[in-house]
């Protein structure tokens, strides 16, 4: 078996960003889906660099996953990455073990040496944020009503910055405060944080939230300093989480070795694909760390590949759901997923479990966006889940 094509879609998914899949098609019929994490304004980057890397599969073994892995980042980088660079890897490498899957008629976390659960708990996102504290109540409560038993908010109001004034930082409390008291003790609230603030900041609002009990406070501080996240880890008794911004293995050890995170987030669809997720996970078990996988993508393939990579990882806690990407999701798939009280349970089809509309894919093209159509001031939508 060898691979014929590649094939990519780049499709408006009706938020501030596009998702973009790719089909990666072999001699022998089998074909096998992927997608890549996006970000606004660099969604046609990252196409190009999927489409470059191409060549590096074409007339290749679909089996040869870790030497595709190793050579686009070897050979086609020149071992130097960047966001565009493993986001068009990721979603390859997906399709590949999607045709190995199918290949042997096994679901893919089978090749990864099977399961440990059955089902896997997800968290809403995508349904709140910087709204007024009553609105943002009625909103958690609406998505507790459907089911789900942890819900992700940023509640931070305006323009990232890393030091935000105290009006803003109380604006932020009060809706951790407001969503509590809506949801009640037994819901989870997982405080999103986009890397906005200071060490001094991080502490002051972690302390000032305590009373409220969030599940995690993630991404605090940015990982790209990591002496900063530690020194915020130590001072606090929130879990903190980070993983977001980083990518590949390499870029996750020295977040063990300085001990800044309880909990990490990769994303399979930007930290370098399924099998590194799995190694990422694996690094994080010998540390007593657990892994929350990131999911800011659609709610089908890249959802299909958390799902694969995190089945078979015993230190797995939680991974991402974004209700407001439900709707697009159940169009383009030929069958969703579907979420029960806050859990998805595991596909027992072969290889990724899951399957794309290529005429519903096309009647969603790239559509360009003005600067001042853009929510920059959001959270969610422009920056990740």
């Amino acid at each position: 078996m060898r691979v014929d094509s590649v094939k990519t879609f780049l499709v408006d998914s009706g938020s501030a960003k596009h998702w973009l899949f790719v089909k990666v098609e072999t001699n022998e019929g089998i074909y096998g889906w992927g997608e890549a994490y996006t970000q606004l304004d660099r969604d046609r980057v990252i196409e190009r660099q999927m489409e470059e890397l191409s060549r590096y599969l074409v007339g290749r073994s679909p089996f040869d996953i870790k030497q595709f892995i190793f050579s686009a980042y070897a050979d086609f980088a020149g071992k130097r990455g960047s966001l565009e660079l493993f986001c068009a890897i990721s979603g390859l490498e997906q399709a590949l073990w999607d045709i190995v899957g199918k290949a042997t008629g096994q679901p893919v976390y089978n090749l990864l040496g099977g399961r440990t659960r059955r089902r896997l708990r997800v968290y809403a996102n995508g349904w709140g944020g910087a709204q007024p504290p009553d609105e943002l109540a009625d909103r958690a409560k609406a998505v507790v009503e459907r089911g789900f038993t942890a819900l992700k908010f940023d509640p931070f109001p305006g323009l990232w910055r890393a030091f935000i004034d105290r009006q803003a930082e109380e604006e932020a409390i009060d809706r951790v405060r407001a969503v509590r008291e809506a949801v009640g003790p037994d819901v989870d609230i997982l405080v999103e944080v986009h890397r906005r603030l200071a060490p001094m900041h991080a502490v002051r609002v972690a302390r000032a939230m305590e009373p409220f009990a969030p599940f995690w406070f993630e991404e605090p501080v940015s990982a790209r300093d990591l002496g900063a996240l530690a020194e915020v880890r130590k001072a606090i008794t929130l879990p903190v989480v980070t993983g977001e911004e980083l990518y590949t293995k390499n870029e996750f050890r020295d977040v063990f070795a300085q001990r800044a995170a309880d909990i990490l987030n990769p994303d399979v669809c930007n930290c370098g694909g399924i099998l590194e997720l799995r190694e990422i996970g694996a690094m994080a078990e010998a540390y007593h760390v657990a892994v929350a996988p990131h999911n800011y993508n659609s709610t089908t393939v890249g959802l299909a590949a958390t799902l694969q990579a995190s089945a078979g990882m015993p230190n797995f806690l939680i991974t991402e759901y974004f209700v407001n990407f439900e709707e697009v999701g159940k169009e383009i798939a030929q069958q969703a997923f579907e979420v029960e009280d806050s859990f998805i349970t595991l596909p027992d089809t072969p290889g990724l479990g899951i399957d794309l509309d290529e005429h519903a894919l096309g009647q969603r093209p790239y559509r360009a966006r003005s600067l001042r159509d853009l929510p920059l001031d959001s959270g969610y939508d422009v920056a990740g889940g």
